[in-house]
């Protein structure tokens, strides 16, 4: 029997972690993130997706392929979080949980970045936790 899977889904710039502003989203690199998720996962039994795009309409058509088929969703949007109502959309067609996901503490940060489109279709919501929120929200997924 195939293991559930989790879909971890990595928008604009996230490609760049470890080297952009290091001050505010710490040292470590994606391919960091990605080993900690899927050690958790493994930990729990659970398959991992793990994606990151710049490109908003591969961002929306991954969440459409995976709308009815995975256990549940972490979203770190980017800055398609505080601008993107087609991902919003796409992300309420989804059967399974999502789980926002921000490094950096946005609510503390620029006006902007205080408003979420996702927020209002997510399950839960992890901010300001540094990378180890993406643990948080599988731990979240699972609970």
């Amino acid at each position: 029997m195939p293991r559930p899977t989790v879909v971890v889904l990595n928008g604009p710039n996230l490609n760049l972690l470890g080297e952009r502003q290091p001050e505010i989203y710490g040292p470590e690199t994606l391919a960091d993130v990605e080993a900690m998720c899927r050690a958790r996962t493994d930990e729990l039994g659970l398959h991992l997706d793990f994606r990151q795009t710049n490109h908003e309409g591969v961002f929306i058509d991954a969440i459409h392929e995976v709308r009815h088929s995975a256990a549940g969703l972490v979203v770190n949007a980017g800055g398609w979080t505080h601008t993107s109502v087609a991902i919003r959309d796409a992300l309420a067609a989804v059967a399974a949980p999502v789980v926002e996901v921000h490094i950096s503490d946005v609510h503390a940060r620029e006006d902007f970045r205080r408003y979420s489109y996702i927020s209002a279709v997510a399950a839960s919501v992890v901010v300001g936790r540094g990378v180890r929120g993406y643990v948080e929200a599988i731990d979240a997924l699972v609970r």
